[in-house]
């Protein structure tokens, strides 16, 4: 995602999921539950479920970032250049990676979605 100086992500709250954010370029503030942090590259943001948060580029350049959440809520492969152009029909609500099973040490397989990472 990139961010144009002065644009921010909107504020938005996940009910059913945390958050992540990581910032690769510029600088911004990062608003969650009305606390506001001055953030910059490399910095990292979790948002936990439930709480109200908003991203703000404050800097000269665009702000370049990744977020990570679960379950999806945008259709696989999604590539657009603004929040704007999203819109609710993108999704339909079912993820394109399978469900696997993956041990759990002292508690049986779980099924997750996404796939079993080697290690």
């Amino acid at each position: 995602m990139a961010l144009q100086p002065g644009e921010d992500i909107g504020a938005e709250a996940h009910a059913s999921h945390d958050q992540f954010f990581r910032t690769e370029t510029g600088v911004g503030t990062m608003v969650i539950e009305s606390v506001s942090q001055a953030v910059k590259r490399g910095a990292w943001i979790v948002v936990p479920a439930g709480a109200r948060h908003n991203l703000t580029n404050t800097g000269d350049a665009p702000m370049k970032l990744y977020t990570i959440y679960a379950p999806p809520t945008h259709r696989d492969h999604l590539s657009v250049s603004t929040n704007a152009e999203i819109t609710p029909e993108q999704f339909n609500g079912v993820p394109t990676e399978r469900p696997c099973q993956v041990p759990r040490p002292g508690r049986g397989a779980e099924t997750v979605a996404g796939k079993a990472l080697a290690g």
